[in-house]
């Protein structure tokens, strides 16, 4: 069997949201993402962190481009997606509040065994979306190298 070449990490990760202008309100002004690109009714992409946050439209995306400049292979997904943010320990009860005052409902707010908290809330388009202590990960062993 081959061995395969090392990766850098994650670069970019799609959600899928038929309203794009009510997800982009939200990454924008909610969560506090850059909008780096966009084609309405198509996609909107977020700066975050590192990476890039795709979201497009799953009745668009699903099938092949009739004009397409590049050759990217139809994608998209139905139900609702999983996105998980970082954010530094002391500032997950900063993320809470700030969500509540926003009007966003805490679906959970837990301590991991391991250690490390996560709270889940939904995007409007009804995607899970979670803000975890990276330690959740990492007094799991799993992210060192």
């Amino acid at each position: 069997m081959s061995t395969a070449p090392a990766v850098l990490g994650t670069l970019e990760s799609a959600l899928y949201a038929e309203d794009l202008v009510l997800a982009e309100t939200f990454w924008t002004e909610i969560m506090g993402l850059r909008v780096i690109g966009r084609q309405p009714g198509r996609h909107v992409f977020f700066h975050c962190g590192a990476q890039v946050l795709l979201v497009f439209d799953p009745k668009i995306t699903m099938e092949p481009p009739r004009d397409a400049r590049l050759p990217v292979p139809p994608h998209g997904a139905t139900g609702p997606g999983h996105f998980c943010l970082a954010a530094a320990s002391g500032l997950i009860d900063a993320w809470r509040a700030h969500l509540e005052r926003s009007g966003v409902t805490i679906e959970a707010d837990f301590v991991w065994p391991q250690g490390g908290r996560s709270i889940y809330f939904r995007d409007p388009a009804g995607n899970s979306i979670e803000i975890a202590d990276p330690a959740i990960w990492d007094k799991a062993g799993t992210l060192r190298p």
